[in-house]
């Protein structure tokens, strides 16, 4: 068995690969294993529980700012996301919106066309002046689910390499 640094080498390899659309039988099978296990590790490392059927990729939260609209009962109002997962994302508001609310949002994704689709307001968390809300994607295609995927792992193989802040 190699090393963790190896192991990532490896994966990062993968996922090149598989971003450019590359991967081939066994390196497709290798790469999902490999997005799983990576997935399964961050999530005891940030001391995540997995809800019933949910998998660990879809679970996983990684820090990223990205900036989103959000189409609001009151109105047109732009965000920046605090962390985000496959299943969604979080931000700051000044307001407390209704819990389990459908709403639009517009999010802008780096070198990449914007994700804009509905979500649902799934958790609230009431902080000095503000309050953390969190998003869940509602009906993303399997191809903006399959994006926000690599994106996360993006992220994560970013924040992985030295001097990435992990």
């Amino acid at each position: 068995m190699g090393s963790l640094t190896e192991w990532l080498l490896g994966f990062r390899t993968l996922h090149e690969k598989a971003r450019r659309g590359q991967l081939r039988d066994a390196d497709a099978v290798r790469y999902r294993a490999g997005r799983e296990e990576l997935a399964r590790a961050l999530l005891t490392a940030q001391r995540l529980q997995l809800k019933s059927g949910e998998t660990p990729r879809r679970a996983m939260r990684v820090a990223r700012a990205l900036q989103v609209d959000l189409d609001l009962p009151t109105g047109r109002l732009r965000s920046v996301t605090v962390d985000m997962s496959t299943g969604g994302f979080s931000c700051l508001l000044q307001k407390a919106p209704s819990l389990g609310e459908d709403v639009g949002f517009t999010l802008r994704i780096p070198a990449a066309d914007p994700l804009v689709g509905r979500a649902r307001i799934q958790d609230l968390k009431v902080l000095a002046g503000t309050v953390r809300v969190a998003f869940m994607f509602r009906d993303l295609s399997d191809v903006d689910r399959e994006r926000m995927e690599m994106f996360v792992f993006d992220t994560v193989l970013a924040q992985l390499a030295p001097g990435g802040g992990l």
